[in-house]
């Protein structure tokens, strides 16, 4: 794959926690741990939930247009945190302007 636009916006992912009921795994069905971090531009990141990149997307999005995420209910105007869509894991979403070349 090509990419031929450079993003000016990096993400992290961080899973913040997880619903066990006392089991160790928890029920996360993709299988996310507390601590576990992803990164991405554009695209959805290797091992990253599906699901969840569903409610994330919209997150990134509203970075790149220029909005700030205290507006949606973000802790910091590139910050937010959020539930999966199965309210399983909490994930925390970090945006970080690209210095471009």
């Amino acid at each position: 794959m090509r990419n031929w636009y450079e993003e000016e916006w990096n993400f992290k992912i961080t899973v913040l926690a997880v619903k066990s009921d006392n089991k160790p795994q928890g029920y996360c069905r993709n299988g996310h741990e507390v601590g576990d971090n992803y990164t991405c531009g554009y695209g959805c990141p290797g091992g990253f939930c599906s699901k969840s990149m569903l409610k994330t997307f919209p997150i990134m999005e509203a970075v790149r247009s220029g909005g700030d995420l205290r507006n949606l209910g973000g802790s910091k105007e590139h910050m937010m945190d959020f539930d999966c869509p199965d309210g399983v894991v909490r994930f925390r979403l970090e945006a970080v302007m690209q210095a471009l070349k």
